[in-house]
């Protein structure tokens, strides 16, 4: 799927919620967010993109999201079979019109998109360390044990990532993930279950949107429309919601 979106493990505790409106988030080119996985794979991360001007894909190792430029191109179907192969499973956002035939529809979810407000107050945290490739075993292990999302072994590769340690094992994660024109996505939100309530998860993402800002973008997260504990503890770090999104999984004609 372009955006899919299970990230939070630990809705830490904070004061009242500020309720930021969408009013109050920001607007530059903030277009792209309608498609975010396609303008990463056709800027930031063109490097990593394989397919072409019409369908676009991470590789395996790295992402599972697929982008599709337009839905109003009739050639796109066929494009989409051909890029992840016959009897394939794959994720879509914000598609427009239902599985054609031979597709098999294995059902969907929703989504929403949150970006952040002038109420955000990012700053790095002293306790936190980069994760990078020597990283891998225990960033997947995290991964495994919380479920924030999909995270692959070459996932660090889009962005950076940072964790906490405590007595040498790695207990909470967050970093960087999908980078359309302007924007980053914090995503990857883990905390292991002894450690949560204590503001791990809040922190890590302060700092991986303070980094983000520093160079010029400005964050934006995923959730699940589920997680109404993960959306509430995002909007009192100063998010704000931005859209609903919908995705579909399908199986791709054998």
């Amino acid at each position: 799927m372009s955006d899919t979106a299970i990230d939070i493990a630990d809705p830490a505790e904070h004061p009242e919620p500020q309720h930021p409106s969408a009013a109050e988030a920001p607007h530059a080119d903030a277009a792209v967010l309608d498609n975010p996985a396609w303008h990463a794979l056709t800027g930031p991360h063109a490097r990593f993109a394989i397919g072409n001007d019409l369908v676009r894909r991470y590789p395996e190792d790295v992402a599972p999201f697929v982008a599709v430029r337009t839905w109003d191109d009739p050639e796109v179907w066929d494009a989409l079979r051909d890029l992840v192969g016959p009897g394939a499973p794959v994720g879509l956002s914000a598609v427009e019109q239902p599985f054609p035939a031979g597709w098999e529809d294995l059902g969907g979810g929703d989504g929403v998109q949150l970006v952040e407000t002038d109420a955000l107050q990012p700053r790095p945290d002293a306790e936190a360390v980069d994760l990078g490739a020597d990283d891998v075993a225990e960033m997947l292990a995290i991964v495994e044990r919380n479920q924030p999302g999909p995270f692959r072994p070459r996932t660090h590769e889009l962005g950076r990532y940072i964790g906490i340690r405590r007595d040498g094992r790695l207990v909470a994660m967050a970093g960087e993930r999908l980078h359309p024109d302007g924007w980053t996505e914090i995503s990857a939100v883990s905390t292991d279950a002894a450690y949560r309530r204590q503001g791990l998860a809040s922190r890590l993402v302060l700092d991986v949107a303070f980094h983000i800002q520093q160079r010029g973008d400005r964050a934006l997260m995923h959730a699940a429309a589920s997680n109404v504990n993960a959306i509430a503890a995002y909007e009192r770090l100063g998010f704000a919601l931005r859209r609903s999104t919908r995705f579909a999984f399908g199986r791709t004609p054998a």
